[in-house]
């Protein structure tokens, strides 16, 4: 059963830093963006499907709480990222890319789309091997919203 789109509420998300940098090369911006990212996901501003910390960039798959609107989930998280960081320069490009999301099927096609990231980079030959997404078993996230099931 498709979920009238004013309902569905979830979205792959796509972060760029700014002018490309690759600010998560270094381990100490990927656990902040980590601890920001479960942060929210704890505080229930959002559900966490997926995820990819690539070097310039990030893939989500998230569905934000049903009063906080999609534009303001992403503020949570990109504006905690750029106060956290110790360099004051600019971290994210504007703006974000985002996909809405209207049923399990995309909803599988995205997630396998963000967790494959690093191995089409060539930065690993399997998925659950790289250890910066929910590829990898270690982090907690959410599951398929249960509409999308239906």
């Amino acid at each position: 059963m498709r979920v009238a789109p004013q309902e569905v509420r979830t979205f792959h998300v796509t972060l760029v830093a700014a002018e490309r940098r690759r600010i998560f090369q270094a381990e100490s911006n990927i656990h902040l963006f980590l601890d920001i990212l479960l942060e929210q996901r704890d505080l229930r501003r959002l559900k966490l499907h997926a995820f990819v910390i690539m070097p310039n960039h990030v893939h989500l798959l998230i569905t934000p709480a049903e009063d906080i609107a999609l534009e303001k989930a992403i503020q949570y998280i990109k504006g905690n990222v750029s106060h956290r960081l110790p360099d004051h320069t600019a971290v994210w490009q504007r703006g974000y890319n985002e996909t809405r999301i209207r049923d399990g099927e995309q909803f599988a096609m995205a997630k396998r789309y963000i967790e494959l990231n690093p191995v089409r980079a060539r930065f690993v030959d399997d998925a659950a091997s790289f250890l910066w997404s929910s590829a990898n078993s270690s982090y907690p996230v959410d599951a398929m919203p249960s509409h999308f099931m239906d």
